[in-house]
């Protein structure tokens, strides 16, 4: 398929990618607010490359992310993940998803905002606690009182996410859905103008 018929079947897309300009797009949020799971899909319809920082980190590190907690330390996983995020970025445009506490770094934040446009998905606690207890892959949530935990790190972390450039509530529902709705507010942010489909039959 050449430019012209992508212009004609896909108009926002690559209104938005031009947009861009070769940033990346990166999604922060909680743990269980769907970076990964929304990422793949809004990857998918840009026809860019999706990475996952925590992914990353397990397979440079060949364990899972509790391990590397368990046998390095929270600061030890920090610095790398603050590695890794600027290695991704430098890499060229892309969907990145990062985990819960990297945007929390004020220096991964500058890189963030240096080479991509930063996406909060916002999700309420009840929302949050449904996701993760489906995952014990959540180290900080390995205390008696989970949900207490998750609270606080809500009232720690979302002032620090509200810095992000774009905010897109993340509900239960599709997630292809979520990704368009993503997309609309990246638009929107970029004040991206679509051109109106071509006509039938040109």
């Amino acid at each position: 398929m050449d430019d012209m018929d992508m212009s004609r079947n896909f108009p926002a897309e690559m209104a938005l990618m031009s947009a861009l300009g070769g940033r990346c797009i990166v999604l922060v949020g909680m743990m269980g607010s769907g970076k990964t799971s929304i990422g793949r899909p809004l990857a998918a319809r840009l026809g860019l490359d999706f990475a996952d920082a925590d992914a990353e980190m397990e397979a440079a590190h060949r364990m899972t992310i509790p391990q590397i907690f368990e046998k390095y330390g929270e600061s030890y996983f920090r610095d790398g993940e603050r590695r890794v995020i600027t290695r991704l970025l430098a890499e060229g445009p892309k969907v990145l998803a990062t985990g819960g506490g990297a945007f929390m770094n004020a220096e991964t934040r500058a890189q963030i905002a240096e080479r991509g446009v930063s996406i909060w998905l916002k999700a309420d606690l009840d929302v949050l606690i449904r996701r993760v207890r489906r995952s014990g892959n959540r180290p900080l949530l390995q205390t008696p009182d989970p949900e207490g935990a998750l609270r606080k790190l809500i009232e720690d972390r979302y002032p620090t996410y509200a810095l992000a450039d774009v905010t897109v509530i993340s509900s239960d529902g599709s997630r292809h859905i979520a990704a368009a709705k993503t997309m609309q507010a990246l638009i929107s942010y970029l004040n991206v103008s679509t051109p109106p489909p071509a006509p039938l039959g040109t």
